[in-house]
């Protein structure tokens, strides 16, 4: 690895990486946070001097996300858009034990709130695309590298902001982003590398219940609000959805190389142990999943409440509809439905790429410069990128990133919005230098 962490592009890509850190673009969930004008200012002054063109988007004061764009020399050939996000979450401040926003360089990692999800990445995607503005020869294929800006509320106030008032501002139609190239733990020892080419959907429900309002001190005879939500989320919390087994999930089991009963348990949705840290992801991957995660009822403690809901966090799989999803939640609550209203909150569809095409093939062959005997094994991400906004435009986006042996799927994705987040150095590096590999195979550049 010396030679990558020695490399201009590294250094570039640390560089970067630190000040974007630092810049600390937390995003709360609400309009007036983010501040990503802090690193669409750093990206700005990251590429000054290149022979890029330069959009800023700014949907909301102060959330900015920042397009470069370096035009190809064939109108015909196929572009390429690199979608790197640069706002981060929020940080408890108490658990960390490292400065959250210091960027330190410590043992060979780089801690820091965002260091994995995903500003290593966005940090990488810009070294290269800068490297390409300045070699003086144009790709075949126009290369757009854009910084956006509220990907961890959901893209409103970025991806899907310019989708929707800016659709032309670059091409849709091939797209890069978190997160990829981390390592299964085959069962056999040997390697294999993890491509992600979707993603669950959003199907975010509040399901609100009435009673009867009155003093605390004399409930007798009147319905209680509580006790019917606490009920509704009791059914709905033992509701279980059947596994939803597929070509992906066919292909993610079988590439650990189990025995053959373990690949039959899994396969049926059994067993999920088997795949240790990544039993949580695998379930998901395979699930519908739901979690109720906000319960909201009265606010004075000598109130009867009136009203009392929960909300659920639902992810659907590529396939499964609004309408499925209203249909199961109804059977769980069997005889007490009519009493609960179900509203609709975010709800998007969950979307999926081919596992073919020159894109796809792009990554295949990128991934086995580096790793000639990994197989490439297709997955769904449980969550959700700015991807989606792409495949919603008719385009195919993949989840790309390289990480050294032994860094696997569940460890990078135990980093995502942990305490003490950090990256290591050894993945900026690899992941900085298969970017400058793909480009280059995939645009001529």
């Amino acid at each position: 690895m010396s030679s990558l962490h020695s490399s201009d592009l590294t250094r570039a890509t640390v560089d970067l990486l630190t000040e974007m850190i630092r810049n600390a673009c937390v995003n709360d969930g609400t309009p007036d946070s983010g501040f990503e004008h802090r690193n669409a200012d750093t990206l700005e002054k990251f590429f000054a001097g290149a022979p890029v063109s330069v959009r800023r988007f700014e949907s909301h004061p102060g959330r900015v996300s920042i397009a470069f764009t370096v035009e190809g020399s064939d109108p015909e050939a196929e572009p390429l858009t690199l979608l790197g996000h640069t706002d981060v979450v929020p940080v408890d401040r108490p658990k960390w034990t490292k400065d959250p926003f210091g960027a330190e360089l410590i043992d060979g990692r780089i801690y820091g709130r965002g260091a994995t999800d995903m500003l290593y990445i966005t940090a990488a995607m810009a070294a290269v695309t800068r490297e390409v503005a300045l070699s003086g020869t144009a790709p075949r294929g126009t290369l757009t590298f854009v910084g956006l800006a509220d990907e961890e509320a959901r893209g409103g106030l970025g991806a899907k902001w310019i989708a929707e008032n800016e659709p032309d501002a670059f091409s849709w139609k091939n797209c890069l982003s978190e997160e990829g190239g981390s390592h299964l733990p085959v069962h056999d020892g040997s390697d294999a590398l993890v491509v992600v080419v979707g993603e669950k959907g959003a199907a975010q429900r509040r399901l609100v219940v009435h009673g009867d309002a009155g003093h605390g001190s004399a409930p007798y005879g009147r319905a209680s609000a509580v006790a019917l939500i606490a009920e509704a989320a009791r059914r709905v919390a033992a509701a279980a959805p059947g596994i939803r087994s597929d070509e992906l999930w066919e292909g993610y089991v079988r590439s650990f190389r189990f025995d053959a009963d373990t690949e039959a348990q899994l396969l049926r949705g059994e067993g999920y142990e088997a795949l240790g840290d990544l039993a949580g992801y695998s379930h998901a991957m395979s699930h519908l999943t739901i979690a109720s995660t906000v319960l909201r009822a009265g606010s004075a403690i000598n109130v009867l409440p009136s009203t009392a809901y929960l909300e659920l966090d639902i992810r659907p799989l590529p396939g499964q509809t609004q309408d499925d999803i209203d249909a199961l939640l109804r059977e769980a609550l069997g005889d007490i439905a009519d009493q609960v209203e179900i509203q609709h909150l975010i709800t998007e569809d969950a979307s999926v790429s081919p596992t073919s095409g020159p894109l796809y093939s792009a990554i295949v062959d990128t991934f086995a410069e580096f790793f000639p005997d990994a197989p490439v094994v297709p997955t769904i991400a449980a969550g959700g990128s700015d991807l989606r906004f792409a495949r919603f435009r008719g385009g195919v986006g993949y989840g790309f990133a390289l990480h050294r042996p032994g860094q696997t799927l569940g460890g990078v994705l135990n980093q995502l919005h942990g305490h003490d987040e950090y990256v290591e150095l050894d993945d900026v590096s690899l992941t900085a230098h298969a970017y400058r590999s793909l480009v280059r195979r995939f645009l001529g550049a």
